[in-house]
């Protein structure tokens, strides 16, 4: 995947919990300064793991469901998801080096 996708509620199931490939979701809303930093972050990484990794943008506004199930309180909020279970979560905008580093351990614990 070269660039990210935006989920909707009715898709999350399909395109993130059912992923043969590693998904880090992204909770995030038009309106939020946080996401807006974190935004071109996610574009870069998307573009350097390529088909490894699912960047997966779900906007909280119009699609409430699943942040609500993960308990998601703060945008933006990054889930690590594997094999449909939680592996990491993130909260707030943190710099490229700290999601990279997390995106580095859960792929290589989908390599073990």
């Amino acid at each position: 995947m070269s660039k990210p996708i935006h989920v909707s509620d009715v898709e999350f199931s399909e395109k993130v919990l059912k992923s043969s490939t590693p998904v880090v979701v992204d909770f995030w809303a038009p309106w939020c300064g946080p996401c807006r930093m974190v935004a071109p972050v996610l574009d870069e990484l998307a573009k350097e793991y390529g088909d490894k990794l699912v960047i997966a943008k779900v906007n909280t506004d119009e699609n409430p469901q699943y942040a609500m199930q993960y308990g998601v309180q703060g945008i933006p909020t990054m889930l690590f998801i594997k094999d449909g279970q939680v592996f990491d979560r993130i909260v707030g905008a943190h710099p490229k080096p700290s999601i990279q580093q997390r995106v580095d351990n859960m792929l290589a614990a989908v390599a073990n």
